[in-house]
């Protein structure tokens, strides 16, 4: 399927001169200089701060608004040995948030558990059913992380059993705050602390630092070193996770926490670091791969990420908890074999929704909101993801599973949605706010409850919005690609050396290239057909690319075809063997025969409908030609091909050498005689394509039947 985005190409050529400056004066690669200048670092010395990270700095934790009451409070219960109860979120960012905190009071010697709700049954957030339980058991602080911001009602009732609350979060503020003992929170209205994009864990980690500095009396500087050293690792682990932006404190961090995860004295984290290099249960072997930004968001963030999304996220911190590798490597496969369960479900759902939009068609300036009564809620979003990717539209799918009676009108279906550039999804919701339960999110994702008899106009709105975002036009996906490589560029050296760019995520994202006119010499679908390896080639030099979530029915290019390629480009670890792989973003027909294909379409279009100007030998296919189109089918029959591109039978023909060019619309017309006479079962897939199936027939077909050729030559003899 030939990709709809707009390549936006932000470098041509790696040897501009000021990357040629910044090349020389660091010894580094003009393309690297490039990758540079691409992010706003065009001199010599901004280059070199920004790869030495000299002015970032971790600022001090007290400037967050009432970090020092939060953290009088806590060491309070730990003194008085009061019973604590972190209260965490389910994804990533909230189970690493407890997780450390629990660590660092457990280690205090403080009566601490913790508390993450079930997203099924309980859902996100501080609720008035889990504060009753936490008061059952005799609770008397409960610390939130990565939540609780809006929870004023749950804090209300938590005062009433006598239990005092101390917030800690990063999402935005309302502009009245929960009535806590403190809210710790960047984000608040009158703050001013000087960052206001840490993740959820990163709010913990700044508390932790003062909780040293207040029980220790050490310098700040000492505290924050040992923090960082003992929890950088986890810490980085979930501001990743959470795609925060990769700059200031962040930068600092995850730099730090990657280095330090590598030897990580952390059990449970070790145990699955190892798990996710050897991708296999059962091996012994482990292949060392160095843990980045990449490693930790596509590997192990999702096999966190798993148990709260389908079963308990109390199993991933019970993992970064654990105290031996006994326990460690029970909950290192447990969460192995969840993420299984979770691929296999997002792909049931996935497969269930492209199919449901296949079928009843989509609105091309609009958004996709599909449901369904058994979707899982915890996938919905991945999956959503995954049809904006596809389609380029917004999208929201809807599950209604839990209801006893999900096809009732008072049933409540939990949504999960992802956008584009150019329609807020939390203002989209908000201008249908009458018709929804809840909803809440970021402009480019969200979440929502709904009634079942509200979706209809919930659909009819939200289309409405969509339209007047995109005024009626088809919306269009851009790709920003950094700059254009040749064959020569790739190689290790390259991909070894754009690493220094690292920590990627938000505000510095992972390079991306382009390499164009390059040759298909191989496809390989892996992961039962979920994926394909390619073997590209340019000017006889071979890569190995891998194009992820893209079936080889879905992929619609063939072997020989000529492609331009996006990519990133990275080094695949295998087997103790190093290569180059492109990781395929994009791929599109090559400019070349893309220019082929238009002009011999309007040669096409000219011949049948008569106004083209010429003789009718260039009109008209001759008996040779069909002959050659006929035999060249029957071959490739026999290779068990059963259909073309226009284009491609087009290139196979004229590539033999056997004195003989067939013009494209030649072609095109001679498939369209076949169709008529049966010389061939044909059926067009649309106007480029086709597939056909050559029956043997005892009698020879006469071209001289062809209403078809009649009437060209008709048109054509008479000129």
């Amino acid at each position: 399927m030939e990709s709809n985005k707009i390549w936006n190409i932000r470098a041509d050529s790696s040897l501009l001169p000021e990357a040629l400056d910044i090349s020389e004066g660091l010894g580094i690669s003009p393309i690297l200089a490039t990758l540079l200048l691409n992010r706003g670092y065009s001199t010599v010395e901004g280059v070199r701060t920004f790869l030495g990270k000299s002015t970032e700095i971790l600022h001090d934790p007290f400037l967050i608004n009432d970090m020092e009451k939060g953290a009088m409070r806590i060491l309070e219960a730990v003194r008085n040995n009061e019973k604590i109860y972190v209260y965490g979120d389910y994804d990533v960012d909230g189970v690493t948030s407890v997780s450390i905190l629990y660590l660092y009071l457990e280690g205090m010697g403080a009566d601490v558990n913790y508390y993450i709700p079930n997203r099924k049954g309980e859902g996100y957030g501080v609720s008035e059913q889990a504060v009753n339980k936490l008061a059952e058991k005799g609770t008397k602080l409960i610390i939130t992380v990565d939540t609780g911001v809006t929870a004023h009602k749950e804090v209300e009732i938590a005062k009433g059993f006598g239990i005092d609350t101390v917030i800690t979060d990063h999402h935005e503020c309302p502009a009245t705050l929960p009535d806590a003992i403190a809210v710790i929170n960047p984000k608040r209205r009158d703050s001013e602390y000087p960052f206001q994009s840490l993740a959820g864990v990163g709010v913990v980690f700044k508390l932790l630092c003062a909780l040293e500095y207040l029980f220790t009396g050490d310098s700040l500087v000492d505290c924050t070193r040992r923090i960082a050293d003992r929890y950088a690792d986890l810490t980085a682990i979930g501001t990743i996770a959470d795609v925060m932006p990769v700059t200031d404190e962040n930068r600092l961090i995850i730099s730090y926490g990657l280095l330090r995860a590598e030897n990580t004295d952390k059990i449970g984290l070790s145990t699955l670091i190892d798990l996710c290099r050897s991708n296999d249960t059962k091996s012994k072997s482990r292949v060392k791969r160095k843990i980045s930004s990449g490693f930790v968001g596509f590997t192990i963030a999702p096999r966190i990420n798993a148990a709260g999304r389908i079963c308990d996220a109390s199993i991933a911190v019970e993992l970064f908890l654990s105290k031996n590798r006994t326990d460690a490597e029970k909950y290192a496969l447990q969460l192995y074999d969840i993420n299984k369960d979770r691929q296999l479900e997002e792909n049931r759902i996935a497969d269930e929704a492209f199919a449901k939009i296949e079928k009843n068609g989509y609105d091309h300036g609009g958004v996709i909101i599909l449901d369904n009564v058994d979707w899982n809620h915890g996938v919905i979003g991945i999956v959503s993801s995954r049809v904006t990717e596809k389609y380029s539209l917004p999208s929201i799918l809807v599950s209604f599973e839990g209801n006893d009676n999900p096809l009732d009108g008072e049933a409540i279906g939990k949504g999960s949605g992802r956008s584009i550039r150019g329609m807020n999804l939390v203002n989209a919701l908000l201008s249908c706010k009458d018709l929804l339960e809840k909803f809440g999110g970021h402009e480019l994702a969200a979440g929502l409850s709904i009634k079942r008899k509200n979706l209809d106009e919930f659909q009819r709105r939200m289309t409405e919005y969509a339209r007047a975002c995109f005024k009626g036009e088809e919306p269009i996906s851009t790709l920003d690609i950094d700059c254009i490589l040749g064959e020569k560029d790739i190689n290790r050296d390259l991909a070894t050396e754009i690493t220094l760019l690292e920590p990627y995520g938000v505000s510095n994202l992972v390079p991306v290239f382009a390499m164009k006119d390059a040759i298909i010499e191989d496809i390989i679908p892996v992961g039962m057909n979920r994926h394909l390896k390619l073997t590209v080639s340019k000017n006889g030099v071979r890569f190995t690319a891998m194009q992820f979530c893209v079936s080889s029915d879905e992929f619609g290019y063939e072997i020989g075809d000529e492609v331009d390629i996006a990519f990133n480009l990275e080094i695949n670890e295998f087997m103790n063997m190093r290569t180059v792989q492109l990781n395929v973003k994009d791929i599109k027909n090559a400019d070349g025969p893309a220019k082929n294909q238009r002009a011999g379409e309007l040669e096409y279009s000219k011949i049948w409908n008569g106004e083209y100007i010429g003789d009718v030998d260039i009109a008209v296919p001759s008996r040779e030609e069909f002959a050659c189109v006929y035999n060249t089918l029957l071959k490739s029959a026999r290779d068990g091909i059963s259909g073309f591109s226009y284009l491609r039978l087009h290139k196979l023909i004229n590539g033999k050498k056997q004195g003989i060019h067939i013009t494209y619309a030649k072609i095109k017309i001679i498939i369209k005689v076949f169709r008529e006479l049966n010389i061939a079962n044909i059926e067009e897939t649309d106007e480029y394509s086709f597939q056909y199936r050559i029956t043997y027939t005892k009698t020879k077909t006469s071209l001289d039947k062809s209403n078809i050729l009649k009437r060209l030559k008709s048109i054509y003899t008479a000129k």
